[in-house]
C-alpha cells in the first residue's frame, strides 16, 4: 500500500497527540517544545501528514547552523574557498510514527528538508545532523550523509551533491 503524504510547515491544526515514534525526547518535543520554538524563531518544523488518515507519520526541523572548514575531509575543503565557517542547515530533529517505519517517510522527510534548503533564499552549502545513535547514522549514511571525523554521530551532506542524488 502506497502512502498519500503532503509534508507542510506544523500548524495548530495538526493533531500531535497521537504521534509515537519509539523514542519518547522525540514524540514529548513535537507535542510540547516544537511550537514553542517555532515562536521564538529557533527552528521551524514540518510534519509528515497521511492524506488518507490525516495522522501526522513523521516531522522534522531545520534551523540554521554553521560547519568549521577544519572539520571538513580535505579532498572537499580543496575545492572550497577558505572561509573559517561554512554556512550549513541542520534538520535538528527526524522522527517516523511508527505506525510507518520502513515506509520510506523518513526518505520522504530527508528528501523535502533538502528541497527545502535548496530553495532557501540563504545559500547554505550543506544539511548536517546530530544522529541519535549509531542506528539513526546509519540511515543517514544510507542516504549519502557522512560523518565528521571527529563526532561520528553528527554527519554532513553538501547540498549540490545530495540534488545530484535525489533529482
Amino acid at each position: 500500500m502506497s502512502l498519500n503524504l503532503i509534508i507542510e510547515p506544523l500548524a495548530g491544526s495538526h493533531d500531535r497527540n497521537a504521534f509515537s515514534c519509539g523514542v519518547l525526547a522525540l514524540d514529548r518535543y513535537l507535542r510540547e517544545q516544537a511550537s514553542q520554538d517555532i515562536k521564538r524563531r529557533i527552528s521551524n518544523c514540518f510534519v509528515a501528514i497521511d492524506s488518507d488518515g490525516g495522522a501526522v507519520s513523521g516531522y522534522y526541523t531545520l534551523a540554521a547552523s554553521s560547519i568549521p572548514i577544519a572539520s571538513l575531509p580535505e579532498d572537499l575543503t580543496k575545492r572550497l574557498p577558505r572561509y573559517p565557517v561554512l554556512p550549513a542547515i541542520l534538520v535538528g530533529r527526524l522522527a517516523v510514527d511508527t505506525r510507518y517505519q520502513g515506509r520510506q517517510v523518513g526518505t520522504a522527510l530527508i528528501v523535502d528538508a533538502l528541497r527545502r534548503s535548496a530553495q532557501a533564499a540563504p545559500a547554505s552549502f550543506a544539511l548536517i545532523v546530530d544522529a541519535k545513535d549509531n542506528q539513526a547514522a546509519a540511515f543517514y549514511g544510507k542516504h549519502g550523509f557522512t560523518p565528521f571525523e571527529s563526532r561520528p554521530l553528527s554527519l554532513f551532506l553538501p547540498i549540490a551533491t545530495a540534488l545530484k542524488l535525489f533529482s
